[in-house]
């Protein structure tokens, strides 16, 4: 089972008086200056699927606040969909499930705190090329020196492939959209942790997370890119099969939740609300969820209301899922409804002659802790 984990955001510039505001990236931002917009960042849990098809099934939706540590909130997200996907029998006789992440997520954490709670899943992060991994600390020798024992080996630079050592395994294949192929995996590998971000306040000694690491590296990019390499890390419970072959591919994979992000924007209306509070921003967050939903259940059942500009869906392929939207309004008059048929509109009394309403608060936009914060944390747990 393939689950993409990411995280969007909904914009709310200008709702000074909403609560839970945080700085999101955005990449629409025009004027220049800054790369953020406040708003509230969603995290999504998403199937993936094989296949000619964008579809994903959507599982879960959290907001982040200002305050909630985006790793934590993440590896509980995770809990919450295993549970679930296991009430209903869907984990049973299966290998351990394959959870994907984009280059913002601290893998190695994420990883040792689902170990630490046991949740059994397997772990496959893009990292970014300067990252430097460390190979399994060499045995102590037997000659009587003193000191303390290394705890990491030979370093492993990503940014230079060319003195990297023999990979553990490798793989070579032919892909009509990136022509040749060529996968590499090193495995035992790991980062050297430091007590700052999500390991400030970690008691004892920082763990060592092994891990592999994977490169990808293919023949050509689509739209005459220039092609670079892909570096991947997996970790896995023991016993799981590696494969490697299966690990690349989920990775692309992953790219369909970005799909399903802009359908949920600009089909479902997922921004479009003005709603004031965080609280209406999570239950609209899940209704779009249940149309998402509907949508896929729905997309055998609908009629291709193709535009004379449109390519023909070729036989035995799904309908995209704007397709499936566009004709959904002719199925959705056979099932019925449950609802009762809209009141008609008249205008109220409005507010009473005379009366005022007070301003309503205003919140600010959260921000993360800076240096300082973080030194002055750190200093705090070294005392305690």
């Amino acid at each position: 089972m393939k689950i993409a984990v990411d995280t969007s955001a909904w914009p709310r510039p200008n709702a000074v008086t909403s609560a839970g505001l945080c700085h999101c990236y955005t990449s629409c931002r025009c004027d220049g200056s800054r790369k953020t917009i406040p708003g509230w960042p969603f995290s999504f849990a998403a199937g993936l699927e094989w296949g000619a098809s964008s579809w994903t099934a959507l599982l879960d939706a959290v907001r982040l606040g200002p305050d909630d540590d985006a790793t934590v909130v993440t590896v509980a997200q995770i809990g919450n969909v295993l549970a679930r996907l296991d009430a209903a029998g869907t984990l049973a006789q299966r290998p351990a499930p394959v959870f994907t992440f984009d280059s913002g997520y601290d893998l190695t954490r994420i990883t040792y705190l689902a170990e630490r709670d046991g949740l059994g899943v397997q772990v496959l992060g893009r990292v970014r090329s300067d990252r430097v991994f460390y190979a399994p600390a060499p045995k102590r020798r037997k000659d009587g020196r003193p000191g303390r024992p290394k705890r990491h080996g030979s370093r492993f630079e990503l940014s230079t492939p060319a003195s990297l050592p023999a990979p553990a395994q490798r793989l070579r294949g032919q892909n009509p959209r990136y022509g040749e192929v060529m996968v590499s995996a090193w495995h035992g590998l790991h980062q050297k942790l430091s007590r700052q971000a999500g390991w400030t306040g970690f008691d004892g000694v920082l763990p060592v997370v092994a891990g592999t690491v994977i490169r990808i590296q293919v023949e050509r990019l689509p739209g005459n890119r220039a092609p670079e390499d892909l570096w991947l890390w997996h970790t896995a419970p023991p016993g799981t099969v590696f494969d490697l072959d299966l690990l690349w591919k989920t990775y692309l994979r992953r790219f369909d939740v970005e799909h399903t992000f802009r359908l949920l924007k600009s089909s479902l209306g997922w921004t479009a609300p003005q709603i004031r509070t965080p609280q209406q921003g999570e239950r609209w967050t899940w209704l779009i969820l249940a149309a998402h939903a509907q949508l896929r259940l729905a997309k055998t059942l609908t009629t291709d209301l193709r535009r004379p500009w449109e390519k023909t869906i070729p036989a035995g392929r799904p309908m995209t899922p704007g397709r499936v939207r566009r004709g959904f309004r002719n199925l959705r008059r056979h099932p019925g409804t449950p609802a009762s048929r809209p009141k008609t509109t008249t205008p109220g009394p409005g507010r009473p002659e005379g009366s005022t309403r007070p301003p309503r608060t205003r919140y600010p936009v959260g921000k993360k802790k800076s240096t300082v914060d973080m030194l002055e944390v750190r200093k705090q747990a070294l005392k305690g």
